[in-house]
């Protein structure tokens, strides 16, 4: 089984940024337990900042994956691109934020890619990745 974790904006600060909203653990860390946690899994990591190199990372392994784990960051409030990539793909898609969107400020609250995603997860920390990679287990 082959996961992608796809990682949007100012997520490569995790462990830095907002520790109070976002923890202090690194992403790098986290996702490294991850793979020792699940060593049967092929789990490949991503991150940009750029919503194009999103896109193109979706269509790229969108076809070959059998899961993508997407934390498109603030991209998932203002990207109908993102949303457009994530249904034109077959791989199916979990979103995952690790704070939760909902009792955030208002415009965090509408996510346009959620609609096309198998399911959503919000406010479970880094957790909320190791739900999404169970998700795909069942």
């Amino acid at each position: 089984m082959k996961i992608q974790i796809i990682n949007g904006p100012n997520l490569n600060l995790l462990g830095l940024r907002e520790p109070s909203i976002y923890g202090s653990e690194s992403i790098d860390a986290f996702i490294e337990k991850l793979k020792e946690q699940y060593s049967i899994i092929e789990i490949d990591y991503y991150q940009s900042n750029v919503e194009g190199e999103l896109i193109n990372k979706l269509h790229e392994v969108g076809f070959a994956y059998d899961g993508i784990i997407l934390n498109a960051g603030g991209y998932t409030h203002t990207s109908v691109a993102i949303a457009d990539a994530i249904a034109a793909i077959k791989t199916p898609v979990v979103e995952v934020h690790v704070s939760n969107i909902y009792a955030r400020e208002e415009y965090r609250h509408v996510s346009l890619t959620g609609k096309n995603c198998k399911g959503v997860l919000t406010g479970f920390g880094l957790n909320g990745y190791r739900l999404a990679l169970e998700s795909f287990l069942k």
